[in-house]
């Protein structure tokens, strides 16, 4: 497909807010794509977290916020546009409809539950620990990972790493292992790219997680969830930026006994949710039913236009239904 087309001109996108494997999935297919001589555009939704603006390539990349017109000509005078971690349209904001109606045949590369079905071609499965690993999977596929130099390995290491929470899911597989040793005999630095994603947050990000931990924590015994509700003020109180809320909601599975993990936070607009789980709570199922979201089945999001009070209590009620599940 790319070695029939002269010159394709090619577009790749990722979910909104991206995180390490959106952006390296990206990156690193993008640095792939010029070493085989082939230009492309990394649009993305909307901005990203500063701890991610080391990875190579990153000041190419195109945020359709800022730059508007100019993503709306790339997308609709693209050939070809690949789809990265994300299963439906909605996933990238306004940049949807415009993906929707160029006439650029779609590729979805995701490892997300239910996909849409936009796309034209796929490259998919829930059993890859993250589109990082699938992007390897694809140079693999190509016969090309000879190809793979150190900003290539970089970048999807990043995303191998950051999906699987440093390799404690349970989507890191024997493959997910042998596919970080590959990245890494390429030349990833695994102690770099862990320092540059974990070890490098603002003094102010560093006093919003011990407020959140220490004044906001609700600890739901009935049914072994930690719960975070954060509302506008303190986010403009702390300064928080895009990225500073990044891993907040993992620190509720830390705690003994805790099956679930939820974080709510009003971003003015709407207000997002986080979820995670451990075992058999289907936090997917949850956030699809009652918050318009979804995701992987023990690590999903959702939204709602309601105001934070009453999604906070909207939940509360919600989580009622699986006390049996959860204890």
């Amino acid at each position: 497909m790319l070695e029939a087309a002269v010159k394709p001109r090619i577009v790749i996108t990722t979910h909104h807010k991206p995180d390490a494997d959106a952006l390296g999935s990206s990156l690193g297919l993008y640095n792939y794509l010029a070493k085989l001589g082939i230009q492309a555009n990394v649009v993305t939704p909307t901005d990203y977290g500063d701890f991610l603006k080391w990875m190579p390539g990153e000041n190419s990349v195109i945020n359709f916020e800022e730059f508007e017109e100019k993503s709306a000509d790339l997308v609709a005078d693209a050939d070809l546009i690949f789809c990265l971690d994300f299963n439906a349209l909605k996933r990238i904001n306004n940049l949807g409809k415009l993906v929707e109606q160029s006439r650029a045949e779609k590729v979805l590369i995701d490892h997300h539950l239910e996909p849409e079905g936009f796309e034209d071609y796929r490259l998919w499965t829930t059993k890859a620990s993250s589109t990082s690993e699938l992007i390897f999977w694809l140079i693999e596929l190509m016969g090309h990972v000879s190809l793979i130099d150190e900003e290539i390995a970089s970048c999807l290491y990043a995303g191998v790493l950051t999906d699987t929470a440093s390799f404690k899911h349970p989507s890191t597989t024997p493959t997910t292992h042998r596919v970080a040793a590959m990245l890494l005999e390429k030349g990833a630095k695994s102690n770099r790219i862990y320092e540059a994603i974990y070890d490098n947050y603002s003094e102010s990000r560093t006093r919003f997680i011990g407020y959140c931990l220490s004044q906001k924590l609700q600890i739901l015994k009935e049914y072994n969830t930690a719960l975070i509700v954060v509302n506008a003020e303190e986010l403009k109180q702390f300064q928080i930026i895009t990225g500073d809320s990044e891993g907040l909601v993992n620190y509720g599975l830390s705690i003994t006994g805790m099956k679930l993990s939820v974080l709510i936070i009003d971003r003015t607009v709407a207000r997002k949710m986080s979820f995670r789980s451990r075992d058999t709570f289907p936090a997917n199922e949850f956030a699809r039913k009652y918050f318009n979201g979804g995701g992987h089945f023990n690590a999903a999001g959702g939204e709602s236009g309601e105001a934070l009070e009453l999604v906070e209590a909207k939940f509360k009620e919600a989580i009622k239904e699986y006390k049996n599940l959860l204890n």
